[in-house]
C-alpha cells in the first residue's frame, strides 16, 4: 500500500484508542518473559495521534528512488537472475543477519506469480545456507515492510544454546550483543554465499 492509498481519516480501531494517554502495563506482559532482554521497572509509552496519510516508505516512488534497485548486484553476497541476498550494514552481533530480496522492484502484494512461486524455495535455500554455519540452532525469518517499499525478508541466525534469545526478541538482542570481528563476519558471508551458489546463482562474496 503506497502513501497515497492509505486512509486520510483514522479507522474505527484507531478512534477507540485513547491517544495521548499512557496504557497500563498488563500483569502478564512481555516484561515477564524469560526472553525479554531488559530488567527493571517499565511503563508503556503514550499512544501518539495517528499520522494520515502515512509518509511514503523508502523507494515508494519506484525503482529510481530505491536503494536496493540502485545497489550494484556485485555488492550482494549472492544473486541469480531474479533474487539477491545481501548483508545488513557493516557489522553483525549474531552469527549472521542477511536479507533476501527480489531484484525487480516489487512488494509482496504485486510480486509477479513467477517470482511468488520462487519465494518459498529461495527462502528455504537461504535458511539452509545460514543453518550450515557453525553453532546456529534456528533461523528467524521476518518481513515487516514499514521501512522500504522493496520487498525484503530478514534472516537472523539464533546461536545454539542461547535459549534466552529464542523467539520474538532476537532482533532486539541483535542490537545488544558484542559485534563479531570483521574476519568472522566475512567468513560467515562467504560460507553462506558458497552454499547458495552450490544450487545456482553467483556467490559475489567469494570475490571480496
Amino acid at each position: 500500500m503506497t502513501a497515497s492509498s492509505t486512509p486520510h481519516e483514522p479507522s474505527a480501531f484507531v478512534r477507540r484508542l485513547q491517544t495521548g494517554e499512557r496504557l497500563p502495563l498488563p500483569a502478564d506482559s512481555v516484561t515477564d518473559w524469560d526472553t525479554f532482554p531488559f530488567e527493571g521497572d517499565f511503563r508503556v509509552k503514550r499512544i501518539q495521534p495517528p499520522v494520515l496519510p502515512e509518509p511514503g516508505r523508502q523507494g515508494e516512488d519506484g525503482p529510481d528512488s530505491c536503494r536496493t534497485c540502485n545497489k550494484p548486484v556485485e555488492e550482494a553476497l549472492w544473486a541469480d537472475d531474479h533474487w539477491r541476498l545481501d548483508a545488513v550494514g557493516t557489522e553483525s552481533r549474531l552469527p549472521a543477519v542477511v536479507i533476501l530480496q527480489p531484484r525487480g522492484h516489487y512488494d509482496l502484494t504485486d510480486l509477479p506469480a513467477e517470482r511468488a512461486a520462487e519465494l518459498g524455495p529461495r527462502l528455504q535455500r537461504a535458511e539452509r545456507a545460514v543453518l550450515a554455519l557453525d553453532g546456529v540452532a534456528r533461523v528467524h525469518v521476518n518481513r515487516w515492510g514499514d521501512g522500504a517499499a522493496h520487498l525484503h525478508f530478514w534472516l537472523l541466525a539464533r546461536p545454539a544454546g542461547l535459549t534466552q534469545l529464542r523467539g520474538t526478541f532476537l532482533s532486539v538482542w541483535e542490537e545488544l550483543l558484542p559485534p563479531l570481528s570483521d574476519e568472522d563476519r566475512r567468513q560467515a558471508h562467504q560460507r553462506i554465499a558458497a552454499a547458495l551458489a552450490a544450487e545456482g546463482g553467483t556467490a559475489h562474496a567469494l570475490a571480496r
